[in-house]
């Protein structure tokens, strides 16, 4: 799956047209895929017609990319999960680096802002495979230098989610300094 995240004001513009009952539909199917149209729409407040056509948009739309199954990485012998950050020489995104996809190993690769070129993140059988990934990274034209980030424990992970925050609120500590800031800056 390649994904657009070129532009975050593009990225933030790419559905606009999701109202609160396709979230609630995106909601209840991320938790589920495998739900029927009539539990689909029991859970949302729809019929199962109903609840069908706005699946068939949200498809239509882009909005649902494709169905996909969850997998236990212990059952498939990838118990160790690493970030690997990779530093380039030049512009990160080149074709002999995206093709380190081709390891199944490999389940995502970001161009990143910050103090690295691209981010990886790996799901191994253990050290050695990692090694492994790690050796074939570096023999890559490019490539200057990896940090990599071992996972020891996973508290919490899950998919995309449909809902947004509606709105963050400032720790009372940060706005009472950017009051105070905003103050001196007017006296000044």
């Amino acid at each position: 799956m390649v994904e657009k995240t070129d532009s975050f004001q593009r990225r933030a513009a790419a559905h606009p047209s999701l109202d609160a009952m396709d979230r609630k539909i995106l909601g209840v199917l991320v938790e589920d895929a495998t739900v029927s149209y009539a539990e689909l729409g029991r859970a949302v407040g729809l019929s199962a017609p109903a609840a069908h056509e706005r699946v068939k948009r949200l498809r239509q739309s882009g909005a649902i990319t494709g169905t996909c199954v969850r997998i236990d990485p212990d059952a498939v012998g990838k118990p160790l999960l690493a970030f690997v950050h990779v530093d380039t020489s030049g512009w990160g995104k080149t074709p002999e680096l995206m093709a380190i996809a081709r390891h199944p190993e490999v389940e995502e690769i970001h161009s990143v802002a910050g103090d690295t070129c691209m981010l990886l993140k790996v799901r191994a059988k253990d050290t050695h495979a990692l090694e492994g990934l790690l050796a074939e990274l570096y023999a890559t034209p490019g490539v200057v230098a990896t940090r990599s980030y071992v996972v020891l424990s996973t508290y919490f992970e899950r998919p995309v989610q449909p809902a947004v925050t509606g709105e963050w609120k400032v720790p009372e500590g940060l706005a009472s300094k950017a009051r105070a800031a905003a103050h001196t800056m007017g006296h000044s």
